[in-house]
């Protein structure tokens, strides 16, 4: 009489050391990984945010009609390192008096020239055009009246600005033309509210 016997049962060989170690690799790959990913972004990131554009939101009704308070704002840093404010450029820049402040204007006078309010009426003028011309700003404005009555100079380093709400602007009529070193950057894209989003282009007088 023949007899079979089972096979014995092989047990599953278990190394719980090398299992160990393979998880702990695995672990450190993926911190490894994650701290590259963060390093990289951080390089990336922090030269655009403190060096090349920054965001801002709008406050106060000083630049209705075509700025809205809460509206959200990139300003290209990075333009005026290498060119000169223009005329008409909406800057942001930090107030004279408190320079935690910052304040949103358009660009009226540039170095040299003499800033004339007068009538309603913005007369620019500098030693190539002494009698000087209207400021015509039909384009970003509509219906405008200047208030004011004052004659500026300008020094080869200063700006004219104002609100475009020239109503409720608190602006250079008040505190005076600001510095180039006073200027943060110029408005380059309005990102919200989504309807209203735009790139600005510098206006053609």
């Amino acid at each position: 009489m023949s007899f079979i016997e089972p096979a014995p049962e092989k047990k599953p060989t278990f190394e719980p050391e090398t299992d160990r170690d393979k998880i702990k690799s695995q672990i450190r790959d993926f911190i490894w990984e994650t701290l590259k990913v963060i390093v990289v972004s951080l390089a990336i990131i922090i030269p655009v945010r403190y060096f090349l554009i920054q965001p801002f939101y709008v406050k106060g009704a000083s630049m209705e009609s075509n700025f809205y308070d809460h509206e959200y704002l990139i300003v290209d840093e990075i333009s005026y390192r290498f060119n000169e404010p223009e005329r008409g450029d909406v800057v942001v820049f930090k107030y004279p008096y408190d320079r935690s402040q910052y304040f949103i204007k358009r660009i009226i006078g540039l170095p040299g020239e003499t800033v004339l309010i007068k009538d309603g009426k913005i007369i620019i003028s500098d030693v190539n055009n002494v009698s000087g011309f209207v400021l015509r700003e039909d384009l970003y404005l509509q219906n405008t009246y200047t208030q004011g009555n004052e004659s500026i100079e300008l020094n080869e380093d200063e700006y004219f600005i104002m609100g475009d709400n020239r109503s409720a602007s608190l602006d250079s009529r008040m505190f005076g033309p600001i510095k180039k070193s006073d200027i943060v950057g110029r408005a380059w894209i309005r990102g919200w509210p989504i309807e209203r989003m735009k790139v600005f282009n510098d206006p053609v007088y």
